[in-house]
């Protein structure tokens, strides 16, 4: 289905742009919101009429989102949840709990404006996208803990490990990364010594077929 498009959509086009989209996309997101147009010799001239007031208002809207983006970057919200010894939440964080947090924080963000592949479900610090406006995007930090001791803990890059000692995040990380790495390194290439094998017994052949016969 060809649609006009009345904003800036993300990998899709610009505003006026006419683009090809799949009709349920078209019915159930970008109609109903008011983000396109169906594709039409009317709903063009319509679009041309009020392409002026359009961009104004995408203008305005864009600068108040631009505002909105330098006040919340890289602002952090503790949002407490119950979790077992492995850090799995019994539960998750959704998008709605992490606008709340943000609203709670004193800005009002709705939780479609929340981008979230998938629900939070570990405790830990988690980047989490916000788009304010078509054209403006901003990220902030959701502090996942079991306390707010704990997040105190963890916005200062520290955890408390199975043992009840207090250990460093980033240190743990780059261990367990150096660990992983040195594991890799050490496990025996299955194709190389395939190719040795293989490599030995050519030669092998070769020997043989050098030779004399008795």
């Amino acid at each position: 289905m060809e649609v006009i498009l009345l904003e800036r959509i993300e990998k899709l086009g610009q505003m006026g742009d006419v683009v090809n989209v799949k009709p349920g996309y078209a019915r159930n997101y970008l109609l109903p919101r008011k983000k396109a147009l169906r594709a039409s010799e009317a709903s063009r001239a319509v679009f041309q009429e009020q392409r002026a007031q359009l961009e104004a208002e995408n203008l305005k809207n864009r600068q108040e989102a631009e505002g909105i983006a330098t006040e919340v970057n890289g602002r952090t919200i503790i949002i407490v949840r119950q979790a077992s010894d492995s850090d799995q939440l019994y539960g998750s964080v959704t998008t709605r709990d992490i606008a709340n947090g943000i609203t709670e924080s004193g800005v009002t963000i709705d939780r479609r404006q929340v981008i979230l592949p998938n629900p939070i479900k570990t405790v830990g610090m988690h980047s989490v996208r916000i788009d304010l406006h078509p054209e403006v995007t901003t990220e902030i930090v959701a502090n996942i803990a079991r306390s707010e001791e704990e997040a105190e803990m963890q916005a200062r890059g520290e955890r408390v490990n199975r043992d009840g000692d207090v250990i460093d995040i980033a240190e743990e990380e780059a261990a367990l990364e150096a660990e992983a790495v040195f594991e890799e390194s050490a496990e025996p290439d299955v194709e190389a010594v395939a190719a040795d094998a293989e490599a030995s017994e050519d030669a092998g052949a070769a020997d043989d077929a050098e030779k004399p016969s008795a």
